[in-house]
């Protein structure tokens, strides 16, 4: 399944709005602040509602492709600043970054932020402008998944932590198998006549 395609929803509807805000300690305050500033990127706290797996843009794609592929999908993802924002559930961030200092896996993935209590993230408008701009690190940000109920799932640390692993074997070639050294026909010795000289008498 193709994310890319036809998954992407770059728009809050109200229940999504609803949770969205309920990660913040005053939720009614922030709906009202959207209302009047509907294009302004919000910092919001983790830990409450959710926390926030921040990874590089090409690599973010590969590991949303691998959750798309193993059957359970995604959450809201977002993009900011070249970067994607994957929102997981309350407590993963911290158990990801855990497992990822593993030794086993640990040289395959890149560096990843991971964001939960204690942490806030900047996050995109609840509405986009028409002439946002959509090159990576310009602009306020934007939802490719946007968030669209009150109870949206999300991704725990070892479904997350698999798709990155994944995601970054995935992207090495395989080395082609070695080539046999092509036989060289050797040419069979003659032997050389030796000729014995008789030894002078006394």
């Amino acid at each position: 399944m193709d994310i890319w395609t036809y998954q992407s929803v770059e728009y809050l509807t109200v229940a999504g709005e609803a949770w969205l805000a309920s990660a913040s300690e005053y939720p009614r305050s922030m709906r009202a602040l959207w209302e009047s500033r509907p294009w302004a990127p919000t910092v919001l706290p983790c830990g409450r509602a959710f926390d926030v797996v921040s990874m590089p843009a090409l690599f973010g794609r590969r590991a949303l492709d691998e959750l798309w592929a193993s059957g359970p999908g995604c959450g809201p993802v977002a993009s900011y600043r070249g970067r994607l924002l994957i929102f997981v559930q309350p407590g993963a961030a911290p158990r990801l970054r855990t497992l990822l200092a593993w030794e086993e896996w640990a040289r395959d993935v890149p560096p990843l932020l991971c964001h939960g209590q204690g942490d806030a993230v900047t996050v995109p408008p609840v509405q986009r402008m028409v002439d946002q701009p959509d090159s990576p690190g310009a602009g306020p940000g934007r939802w490719l998944i946007a968030p669209d109920s009150r109870e949206p799932w999300l991704p725990g640390a070892a479904v997350l932590l698999w798709a990155c692993v994944r995601a970054a074997r995935g992207e090495d070639t395989p080395h082609a198998p070695a080539r046999p050294e092509p036989a060289v026909a050797r040419t069979p010795l003659t032997p050389r006549p030796v000729h014995l000289h008789p030894l002078p008498t006394a």
